[in-house]
């Protein structure tokens, strides 16, 4: 933005010798004047001055007894000279400069941070409906509305914020960790819940919190079985059921189970391999439209094809709606590549390691461990069966229970 000023207002490019250019330099600083692009030359410095700089020299010349020279004229006042003898050159810088002004009322970018869970096809498709689209005009962007429709389509957005920096949209949003039915579930579990097992297993710690046990450790349980309740009962004193209090079952429960998983690889595969064959092109884009420059058409049959493509922008953030890029086709035929039996074992023992890291990184301990590798069915088969210790429960709703009534009769004798 200095540059831009400094070219309206016009400026030289100088040259100081003889007895103390620093002297020289200190008084210009003294007397406010500006100077910039300062470079030693040896025998002399040169550098940038302004138009107006420039005619307060004379005093600042004679006291330090320096020499200046114009070496260049540079600016808009230099140039409008010269061009006043080229009308239609003129004219139509005028209206490139008018052009320009006009395509700043757009958006030409949209860039959205932050989003994690939201991709960002969805979230394009979000602004779009919401009637937020490039080469919208600027004006027509309402800020804080488009913030708040965020927070209420995405319910993982806690926080979101909506700015325009030169033609470009710029929106960030911070996702939320938890999960945000949690609250929901909580509001349909007024009457507590109860903890059952996910999966069928055998019990070997149970660390209860709230809610009364069901199974103790060493018990066999099955997948939907209750292992803690939350309705606690409350006793009348001939041991009958007065009421239920209710509360969400909290419990540290672990169960050892058997874990069966199996890999298949056929016995062979199509190998892609490169022909060293290639066809490039070029491309310029406005909007949603492209145009390809190649010479002849692409007449592999199989291809890749790489593409590079940027948009283009004045100065950081003045975007604009052109496009511009190269693509690379790349021939590739295949060929029919038996699978060898070291890399079976290769491809299987790298799905065993990210199979077991992923139980790892979940808190599952693995106590036994059985691999077999096979050949069944044309297919190469690999057969884990794993040991596992593991955490179970989850909460489900609780249906509420009517208490024990006390025969009218026996109310009458207790009487």
């Amino acid at each position: 933005m200095l540059q831009f000023i400094q070219f309206l207002r016009g400026y030289v490019c100088i040259r100081v010798w003889g007895y103390s250019p620093e002297r020289f330099m200190n008084l210009c600083s003294n007397h406010d004047i500006f100077l910039w692009d300062i470079k030693n030359c040896g025998e002399y410095y040169t550098m940038c001055i302004t138009v107006s700089g420039f005619r307060r020299l004379k005093g600042i010349v004679k006291k330090t007894g320096t020499k200046v020279a114009i070496q260049k004229r540079c600016g808009l006042p230099f140039f409008v000279p010269g061009m006043k003898r080229r009308k239609i050159f003129l004219l139509g810088l005028i209206g490139s400069l008018a052009f320009w002004v006009w395509m700043s009322t757009f958006i030409w970018a949209v860039d959205v941070k932050g989003n994690f869970s939201v991709s960002e096809d969805v979230f394009m498709d979000f602004l779009k409906r919401q009637d937020v689209y490039v080469g919208m005009k600027r004006d027509r962007v309402n800020i804080e509305e488009l913030e708040k429709k965020i927070r209420q389509e995405f319910d993982i957005v806690t926080w979101t914020s909506a700015k325009i920096d030169g033609t470009r949209l710029e929106i960030q949003i911070k996702e939320n960790e938890v999960d945000s039915g949690g609250e929901t579930q909580e509001q349909e579990n007024r009457f507590g819940s109860d903890l059952v097992a996910e999966e069928d297993g055998q019990i070997v710690s149970m660390v209860t919190r709230a809610g009364v046990p069901q199974v103790a450790v060493g018990a066999e349980v099955k997948k939907g079985d209750i292992l803690v309740a939350g309705s606690v009962p409350v006793y009348n004193e001939d041991t009958t059921v007065r009421r239920y209090q209710y509360y969400d079952a909290d419990a540290d429960v672990l169960i050892s189970r058997n874990l069966i998983q199996t890999e298949e690889i056929p016995l062979s595969y199509r190998k892609k391999q490169y022909t060293g064959e290639e066809k490039k092109e070029f491309l310029l884009g406005i909007m949603d439209k492209e145009l390809i420059f190649r010479i002849g058409r692409v007449k592999y049959e199989n291809y890749d094809k790489v593409t590079d493509k940027r948009q283009v922008k004045l100065l950081d953030n003045f975007y604009l709606p052109l496009y511009y890029g190269s693509s690379v086709n790349r021939e590739y035929v295949f060929h029919d590549h038996i699978y060898t039996d070291g890399e079976i074992k290769r491809i299987f023992s790298e799905k065993l390691i990210k199979f077991v890291q992923g139980l790892e990184e979940k808190g599952v301990q693995i106590m036994k461990k059985n691999v077999t590798i096979d050949k069944k069915n044309k297919k190469w088969q690999m057969c884990v069966n794993l040991q596992i210790v593991e955490q179970t429960g989850k909460n489900i709703p609780i249906v509420p229970q009517m208490p024990e009534t006390v025969p009218e009769e026996a109310g009458e004798e207790s009487r």
